[in-house]
């Protein structure tokens, strides 16, 4: 076997999770171990190396044919010089990640903030492959990013590029602050987070509702809820995808992107929210920036990070 291989390392507060995959994007192997976290950085960047070593010696594959490492990891970051600034679910601080790595590996290491890497999977060999324009969205506890640009991330002047969820487009007299301090951003309303208060305030509210007899509602209960037809669950839903709407039309007028590709827990609400996305977008966006784009489903799920950490050597400016 001559080919070229690629790993890619999936960095989370209690596990990491590293992959091996091939120039297409296919994942070929993975290996998941303990982070380490409360042993300090200098620990977890040793069972990182160690984990990599572990993967590719029980594949098919032979050290030399290693191209390059990436990992995936959520923090503030110096992406082209591969240091970490703050990591507050790591503990880290100032942390020369790929300095380190590299020394322990021998190969070139790329490190990236964990949605762009997630957004990387899926425009590499999931949802996006094949089509170089594309931007993705994570619905999760927040509502997180990425864009891609003839197939490389696009990351900014200081890595900011791709904060979808730090979009201001709630009305000043609707508008609530998000963790960010900011008051109106998109990530109060159409993340689990967002989704789940506004669940809660109509409950508080009196609202002839079936969640109210839910006793800890969560994401799921809503989106349960509206394929029943309660229409405070619908509402909700509905508020989520106009805001989301809104956002791609501004996008669209910047980026043009060719596909919008929405991942994370909240996408599984499934066509109930997807119809409702598409139905704004097109009425907020021109006409001509909406012109053959599609609004799709991810479909790498928990595999998105590491296959487009292993993809960054490739995709990545």
């Amino acid at each position: 076997m001559g080919d070229q291989v690629y790993v890619g390392v999936d960095l989370g507060g209690t596990a990491i999770k590293v992959g091996l995959c091939d120039e297409q994007g296919k994942l070929l192997q993975t290996y998941e171990g303990p982070t380490g976290t409360e042993h300090g950085a200098d620990v977890v960047l040793e069972n990182i190396a160690q984990y990599v070593r572990k993967l590719v010696a029980e594949s098919p594959y032979e050290w030399e044919q290693v191209a390059g490492v990436g990992a995936g990891i959520a923090g503030f970051m110096d992406i082209p010089e591969g240091f970490m600034k703050l990591s507050p679910n790591l503990g880290w601080r100032n942390v020369p990640v790929k300095k380190i790595l590299e020394e322990k590996l021998g190969v070139p290491v790329k490190i990236d903030n964990d949605a762009n890497v997630a957004a990387l999977g899926e425009a590499w060999s999931g949802a996006g492959a094949g089509i170089p324009n594309v931007v993705c969205y994570t619905l999760g506890t927040g509502v997180g990013g990425g864009i891609i640009i003839h197939s490389r991330i696009y990351q900014g002047s200081n890595g900011m590029a791709g904060e979808l969820g730090h979009m201001v487009v709630v009305p000043d007299l609707e508008a609530i602050e998000c963790g960010c301090g900011k008051k109106g951003c998109l990530e109060t309303v159409s993340s689990g987070t967002g989704i789940i208060r506004m669940a809660k305030e109509a409950v508080a509210r009196g609202e002839h509702t079936s969640l109210a007899l839910v006793e800890n509602i969560m994401a799921k209960d809503v989106f349960d809820a509206a394929k029943t037809g309660d229409e405070t669950a619908l509402r909700i839903i509905n508020r989520a995808a106009l805001y989301l709407g809104k956002s791609m039309a501004a996008v669209s007028v910047v980026l043009n992107p060719k596909r919008f590709i929405v991942g994370g827990g909240v996408s599984k609400a499934g066509d109930i929210l997807f119809d409702a996305i598409r139905k704004y977008y097109q009425e907020f966006t021109q006409e001509t920036a909406q012109e053959g784009v599609d609004i799709v489903p991810a479909v790498l799920g928990n595999d998105a990070g590491v296959v487009g950490a292993a993809g960054l050597n490739l995709h990545s400016i």
